[in-house]
């Protein structure tokens, strides 16, 4: 294998790695009915004018499936943080007992799960695009150095390579998919 073709591999390899950690990232925003401290991930506060993330100015615990316990390193934070989680939308009533806030999460409806689901398909859709679209470009760049001078059969054997390794990542997304699809519709 030229030098060439193996800079196309790594690229393609580190691209598509880089696609399913965002997929786990997105998958794990997803509220399955367990409590998650990720949930809250995209939650920003005003720390004294300045918007900060929630995990900058509060550690957040799971005290069992269904709490979760976020605690302000300050006293005068536990309002604003309140209110952020109101802002957020999220579908959550926060309780605020003067040291903590606490967050129930409510058990999902079947309803709720099928939605959920058909949001954890989309994202694994994203991802399975995003690595298809690395495919053409790895196949584009053999092409390129097959005219450059490639041997024709070098460029075959990297077709089927990099088919080989969009398979295998494609793979890796259905598993991550198969998992959270479980999750969420387990009761």
């Amino acid at each position: 294998m030229s030098d060439e073709v193996k800079k196309i591999m790594s690229h393609l390899e580190e691209h598509a790695q880089k696609a399913i950690v965002h997929l786990e990232h997105e998958l794990a925003k997803v509220r399955a009915g367990k409590a998650n401290p990720q949930i809250l991930e995209s939650i920003h506060v005003d720390y004294y004018g300045t918007s900060t993330p929630l995990f900058q100015v509060a550690n957040v615990n799971t005290p069992d499936a269904r709490t979760l316990v976020i605690q302000p390193w300050e006293k005068s934070m536990l309002q604003v943080i309140e209110k952020a989680i109101q802002a957020a939308n999220l579908g959550f009533n926060p309780q605020n007992d003067g040291t903590i806030i606490r967050i129930n999460i409510p058990p999902l409806t079947e309803e709720r799960r099928k939605e959920l689901v058909k949001k954890t398909r989309q994202e694994g859709e994203h991802a399975k695009v995003g690595i298809r679209n690395m495919r053409r470009e790895a196949l584009e760049s053999i092409k390129k150095q097959q005219k450059a001078g490639l041997p024709e059969d070098v460029a075959k054997d990297a077709e089927h390579k990099v088919q080989h390794t969009i398979d295998e990542y494609i793979k890796k997304v259905d598993k991550h998919l198969e998992a959270k699809e479980k999750e969420i519709m387990t009761v």
